[in-house]
């Protein structure tokens, strides 16, 4: 060409060929090459021998190419070749190339026809060539035979497809000119492909007609070749055959064998020198990422007790880090995909805890029946209150208790998710899981018990010279109907909204009950402030769907159908209008119970309230249904009910101060001083420093395939 820096380029991507093959990996670089595509019987083998100069591809019936062939050619003064799998033995009788090509394609598929996508990788070496690189691809057939599959066709073309829709692959597209060129499988791809033909060579065999744009060649017939008719002898007679055509003999220069490889050589050298640029920028990215890891790795000995002490120490640290990042929520280590760590903690302290609490109150017909009846039975007013407030105190143990259940999980999900960044060391992950878990484990009994002691407290003093408590004057001149408001109030108090367009959660949910005729169940990208629930086409909430207000709105369950997963809630309006359209309720569903209790409790947050908090019954209902009381009972029913709700009220403040400060004392800032002092001392004790920092398999083979793919 003139240029011998750029015929240098062929040469060069060669070996960044063989370089990701030794490897034992795929280059994920775009390199510059050339694919010859075409159908079964099309020629390409007769095309590629001619480049070579001699006979070495398999031949027979059906499909002969099984596997890529990425055949580099190479010039040099002496003609010999080589395959990658073999490196350094030299094949100088191309009958064996042959033979080793079959052996090496029976290898990987099989000798019944089957094909595999995996390349074999030749090298031909000699002075009749010019630098090319080209991958004769299995060709396109119809019909299966032998062991392949059905889909034997559309597997071929998948295979074709990985290579030709690289931007860098150029298209060497074979059509016997025996048949329609409109119908050429392989010009039909090619087209799918680049549909310009910016990157398409088009190569016509078995001359007899040709259109315009075409380079020409004559291949040797089937009887050519069973007769061993010399190669030589086969270019030479392709050359007088295009000089004495009389359709041909004008533009001979233009065809044959010879001015194929010029064409495929000057394109081939003028693609990578285009694609140069980023190819080098990309090449250079990657071997800068690899820097780091292949240095750390480079000085590494397994057996080295000094490096396996202070890798001991930087993983502990690091582990330390992660765990204290997680539970504040900070650096590295927030997730954006779902709430963990310290941000679910905080959700179990303001919102599943206070639910429930929410969900242990009792209704109000079944407070009024036991306050009647601890009036009858004791005929003293504050006795009877102190029973009722007692009963109601005893039962908030098992909320306290499920609290530090649900945080007890949380940290333990916490470890596991800091302990993955271990997992290149099996035993030191073990170990490290098992000693920080059992300290909580641990804690877990003294946190209890402590939680259980703030209810004992509050159970072994009634205080009700509280700042906050009604009194017993207060109470009596209460109303039945000040009563509900009072309720709600202290409600209000007891689990205080959020105030603003603050959002509050944010999450898909299904509607329920859309009727079949508008399209059935959906789902939703839901988002919940202190005064609405509005729900949006998708997470990116552009288009919104419908906006809730939140007043006068409560929540109850609902039955979980036979043939359904789902677990379902529903939002209704109190005052019976309609919720959603000409929808009575709103029907929500979620994936598991779990979800239901937690949106349960951010709408409490929010205000909305379970039914049975709210249900409270007039003084007729619940004098009439089941029992009587007269008059005089009545108001003393009533007011107890206002001050057990007053005195509670003070009692679910406090408790609900306290249990997080007691469990973040207790339970979370321990849990975090135990892994920053004692974790590594208790990892020491625990066995054999070397036998916890042993390497897993998978860890070895990374540092190995690094350090390879770094030298390659």
């Amino acid at each position: 060409m003139g240029n011998r820096g750029m015929e240098d380029l062929i040469p060069l991507v060669n070996k960044l060929q063989d370089a990701f093959s030794y490897i034992g990996q795929a280059c994920n670089l775009d390199l510059p090459q050339i694919a010859v595509v075409g159908g079964q019987s099309a020629g390409k083998s007769s095309v590629l021998e001619n480049f070579v100069g001699r006979d070495f591809l398999p031949r027979g019936s059906g499909i002969v190419t099984r596997r890529p062939l990425v055949l580099q050619l190479i010039s040099a003064t002496a003609e010999w070749a080589e395959f990658l799998h073999c490196k350094g033995k030299k094949f100088t009788d191309f009958d064996e190339v042959r033979q080793e090509i079959e052996a090496e394609t029976d290898r990987a598929v099989g000798a019944n026809k089957g094909i595999s996508p995996i390349p074999i990788n030749l090298r031909v070496y000699s002075p009749h060539v010019l630098n090319l690189t080209l991958i004769d691809l299995p060709g396109i057939t119809k019909v299966p035979v032998g062991d392949q599959p059905v889909d034997i066709e559309q597997q071929i073309r998948d295979m074709i497809m990985q290579f030709i829709t690289r931007e860098s692959c150029l298209i060497l597209a074979v059509t016997p000119a025996n048949s329609d060129l409109a119908n050429s499988d392989a010009l039909k791809l090619a087209k799918d492909v680049d549909p310009q033909g910016l990157r398409t060579i088009g190569v016509i065999t078995k001359l007899d007609l040709m259109d315009e744009g075409y380079i020409g060649v004559v291949n040797r017939s089937q009887k050519d070749i069973d007769g061993k008719k010399d190669i030589k002898a086969a270019l030479e007679a392709e050359r007088k055959f295009f000089l004495s055509h009389p359709a041909y003999r004008h533009m001979a220069e233009k065809m044959g064998t010879p001015r194929l490889q010029r064409v495929l050589n000057e394109q081939l050298t003028n693609h990578i020198r285009d694609t140069l640029p980023a190819f080098r920028s990309k090449l250079q990215s990657q071997l800068l990422a690899l820097d780091k890891e292949a240095e750390e790795y480079r000085g590494y000995r397994p057996d080295d007790p000094s490096r396996k002490t202070k890798q001991l120490l930087q993983m502990v640290q690091q582990f330390s880090v992660d765990f204290e990042k997680r539970i504040e929520g900070s650096g590295d280590q927030v997730d954006t995909v779902e709430l963990s760590g310290g941000a679910k903690i905080n959700r179990i302290f303001h919102e599943r805890f206070p639910f429930e609490l929410v969900k242990m109150e009792c209704d109000e017909k079944e407070m009024r029946r036991e306050i009647s009846y601890a009036i009858r039975t004791s005929m003293v007013s504050d006795m009877a209150f102190e029973a009722i407030v007692k009963k109601q105190v005893m039962q908030l143990k098992g909320p306290c208790v499920k609290c530090v259940d649900m945080v007890i999980q949380e940290l333990i999900n916490t470890v596991r998710q800091c302990s993955n960044k271990l997992e290149c060391f099996p035993m030191l992950q073990e170990e490290t899981e098992r000693i920080v878990t059992t300290h909580i484990r641990d804690r877990e009994g003294r946190a209890k018990d402590q939680v259980l002691l703030l209810i004992d407290i509050q159970l072994s003093y009634i205080n009700t010279n509280h700042e906050d408590f009604i009194g017993f004057a207060n109470a009596q001149q209460r109303t039945s109907q000040s009563n509900k408001s009072q309720s709600s109030a202290v409600n209000q108090a007891s689990s205080p909204p959020a105030s603003g367009l603050i959002v509050i959660r944010k999450g898909w949910l299904t509607i329920n009950n859309i009727s079949i005729m508008k399209g059935g169940a959906k789902e939703y990208w839901f988002v919940l402030t202190a005064e609405s629930l509005s729900w949006f086409k998708d997470d990116e909430e552009k288009e919104k769907k419908y906006m809730l207000p939140l007043d006068n709105l409560k929540v109850r369950d609902v039955e979980k159908s036979f043939l359904s997963s789902k677990h379902i809630f529903c939002i209704f309006n109190t005052e019976s209008r309609n919720v959603y359209k000409d929808n009575r309720t709103l029907e929500l569903a979620c994936d598991s119970q779990e979800d239901v209790d937690s949106w349960k409790s951010s709408l409490l947050r929010a205000g909305v309230y379970p039914e049975k908090v709210m249900a409270v019954e007039s003084e007729t209902t619940a004098a009439t249904e089941n029992f009587s009381m007269d008059p005089q009972l009545e108001r003393k029913v009533e007011t107890i009910r206002n001050l057990v709700d007053s005195y509670m009220a003070i009692v679910n403040k406090c408790i609900r101060d306290l249990m997080p400060k007691t469990i973040m004392h207790l339970m979370i800032n321990n849990v975090k001083d135990f892994i920053n002092a004692e974790l590594l001392a208790q990892l020491y004790s625990a066995g054999d420093q070397n036998t916890l920092m042993d390497e897993s398999q998978e860890q070895a083979q990374r540092r190995d395939e690094v350090l390879r793919t770094h030298q390659a």
